[in-house]
């Protein structure tokens, strides 16, 4: 079974502000609940190639995978993928502008598990969509209110 999970949010605040805000890396554990760290693999500035170890806890887990950004277009788009674990994974951050100081954010995680993984999908579809929600709903509240 396929794992393809889509949440989107509107933020008020400018797309600029929400992109460099969501896509800086030391970012992730304040607004990404499962996220326990990130550590860069290859030096700073976020680009095409930039490699990122997370360290996370899902359904009761403990993870560690390595991201590539495959594709970066700032303040539009960032897509990463790992190929590393059980469960090879792509994830997508879209930013659309719908004003001066509003911002359409679009979340995606996709992959295809194997394994004892592909077992587990039918309950990763709904926690990785709870999660995604929360995420994202914790996002909008630490942008609109300014503490970033």
């Amino acid at each position: 079974m396929a794992v393809d999970v889509v949440t989107e949010i509107v933020i008020e605040r400018p797309v600029e502000e929400v992109a460099a805000y969501a896509a800086n890396p030391a970012h992730a554990p304040q607004w990404y609940v499962n996220i326990k760290s990130i550590t860069w693999k290859t030096p700073p500035p976020l680009e095409r190639g930039s490699l990122l170890a997370f360290k996370a806890r899902f359904l009761g887990r403990e993870l560690a995978y390595v991201y590539e950004v495959v594709e970066w277009i700032p303040g539009k788009k960032m897509v990463m993928r790992t190929a590393d674990g059980p469960f090879p994974m792509e994830t997508t951050y879209e930013w659309e502008a719908l004003g001066p100081a509003k911002t359409h954010m679009r979340l995606r995680n996709r992959g295809n598990p194997s394994g004892f993984s592909s077992l587990m999908a039918p309950l990763m579809v709904p926690a990785m969509r709870r999660a995604n929600r929360k995420d994202l709903g914790l996002l909008k509240k630490l942008l609109e209110k300014g503490n970033n």
